[in-house]
């Protein structure tokens, strides 16, 4: 007999037996107004999935950049309605294929791509101008940013019809993933450059992401993901306006990224205080104008965390119900995890499952019908506001400390996702949480499923096709590119159109990436806990 868990969320908020309207304040034109209004609590737009369902965006990538390429056109042929880009592991940390830091891990974990050639061949008969692209990229973003820009100039589009989102959020990376390039106040200054640089030439185009998902992942809490996400978001319009950009010129190119975790009201409340705190913070802190501004618009992913080895079909209805969490929270683009993801990147059938799973939702479940139809439920609007409350007390510690850098800096995010993650796993343990099939309604029997193996030859195959094109390339052109790089490195010139330039002259991400690393030094983690 498996004892119930305690009445409480997945992140530890104690809940009531039943909520009731004098449990919380509300005033409907202040905390909720209609869809697409300030403060957009029920949705950034009016009609929502009526007139544009959300993008179904499958994160891919494998082995070599034709290995992804294919996956990309199966995809989309299968009704996926935008692109999403998983890199290896060297390409994340800005090391190319050839790098002895590379050795095994080439097209492992996702697809290498050291040059412009291999953009190229990633995106071979996909037009750039019409199918909108997501990199799921951090430190090296500046570099794929440039590779992509240039593939798109030698293609003939204009840079204003790119449409598109890069991650390019450093301050993620040193709290969660540590994927960095750069120490943080270099790596900001990057981040800025290619914001003004997309603001400008890119309208079309997202320059940041900024990610809570990696921060769940690593055992935040949803107020903490809330939270330190906001706040970093927070930091890059700090860090805009004091490069001199106006708010409204930049801030309707800013999206977020969110995890979609098991408790399903608790992440569908998330959603809706994410949009409302952002939306104050825009009007009252940054004094923004435009609509567009105000508005937070996100992707979202499923639980990467939540899926287990033991009993790996089980993966697919909490993919199922948290997907459903993530659509009637609002999200504007998803992508859904598959069965397999414990073990390998997924096949092509998990994919295909994952994929079916949101038309399932979009075509025969109703859902999207109607705008936020969960509004006005008692226990919703609590869970809302309290998730808003945790989420605004951390904000507002953050904002004593000096903001999200210097907290940062000072080991503050990394700390408390520590703690929470230690709290998490203790719950486990004792059996005050239960995850089906891991320490309850385990089986003896074991579930064998397909799995995805990656070619051992890919790596052979890049380090030959590097050496080539580094043999055949114009070697005092890129000489000269990489110096540009390096002079706009050390002064105060927008890094981005240089970096571009490298990438015609066919620099590899790790010549430019140590251009940078020579320019800023490297950045240790203060290890704090």
């Amino acid at each position: 007999m498996v004892e119930r868990p305690k009445f409480e969320t997945w992140s530890g908020l104690e809940v009531p037996l039943v909520a009731r309207p004098g449990d919380f304040a509300l005033e409907y034109a202040r905390d909720l107004g209609d869809p697409g209004e300030y403060p957009f609590t029920r949705g950034p737009h009016r009609t929502m999935y009526r007139d544009k369902p959300w993008t179904m965006r499958m994160f891919a990538g494998f082995g070599s950049p034709e290995d992804t390429n294919r996956r990309f056109r199966y995809l989309l042929e299968q009704g996926q309605t935008g692109l999403s880009t998983a890199f290896d592991f060297p390409t994340l940390m800005g090391y190319d294929s050839d790098s002895p830091r590379a050795l095994g891990e080439v097209g492992v974990c996702g697809v290498a791509i050291d040059t412009l050639r291999d953009m190229d061949q990633l995106f071979a008969e996909i037009p750039l101008g019409r199918v909108t692209t997501s990199m799921t990229i951090n430190g090296p973003a500046l570099v794929l940013l440039g590779f992509y820009v240039a593939l798109g100039d030698l293609r003939g589009v204009p840079r204003a019809e790119l449409g598109g989102t890069i991650q390019n959020d450093c301050l993620k990376e040193f709290i969660a993933q540590h994927a960095w390039l750069v120490p943080p106040r270099p790596a900001m200054r990057i981040v800025t450059d290619m914001v003004e640089f997309c603001s400008r030439e890119m309208p079309r185009y997202n320059s940041i992401s900024v990610s809570g998902y990696h921060i769940r992942e690593a055992g935040s809490t949803a107020a903490q993901e809330l939270a330190f996400t906001l706040a970093n978001g927070l930091a890059y319009v700090e860090a805009c306006r004091e490069r001199g950009l106006d708010v409204d010129d930049f801030a309707p190119r800013l999206s977020f990224f969110f995890d979609v975790h098991n408790d399903f009201f608790e992440e569908i409340c998330k959603f809706r205080a994410a949009r409302r705190l952002w939306a104050r913070f825009m009007r009252e802190r940054f004094g923004a104008k435009r609509e567009a501004s105000l508005k937070l618009r996100t992707h979202a992913q499923t639980a990467g965390v939540t899926l287990t080895a033991q009993q790996p079909h089980n993966n697919v209805v909490r993919v199922a119900l948290q997907a459903l969490a993530a659509v009637l929270g609002g999200t504007q683009s998803l992508h859904t995890n598959s069965l397999d993801e414990t073990y390998a990147l997924p096949t092509e059938e998990a994919a295909t499952l994952a994929l079916r799973t949101q038309q399932i939702l979009l075509f025969e479940s109703g859902v999207a019908n109607t705008v936020d139809p969960l509004a006005g439920s008692y226990y919703v609007e609590w869970l809302t506001g309290r998730l808003e409350s945790e989420a605004l007390g951390l904000i507002e510690r953050i904002d004593a400390m000096g903001g999200m850098v210097r907290a940062v800096e000072a080991g503050y995010p990394q700390r408390e996702i520590a703690l929470s993650a230690y709290e998490f796993e203790t719950k486990l343990a004792r059996g005050e949480r239960t995850v089906v099939g891991v320490n309850a309604f385990s089986s003896s029997q074991a579930e064998p499923i397909p799995t995805l193996r990656i070619d051992e030859n890919v790596g052979k195959a890049k380090v030959r096709e590097l050496t080539a094109l580094k043999a055949a390339r114009d070697s005092r052109a890129v000489a000269a590119a990489l110096e540009a790089v390096r002079r706009a490195a050390q002064g105060n010139e927008n890094l981005v159109p240089r970096v571009i330039d490298a990438a015609r002259a066919y620099a590899t991400l790790e010549e430019i990436c140590n251009v940078l690393r020579d320019v800023f030094g490297a950045y240790t983690d203060p290890g704090v806990f």
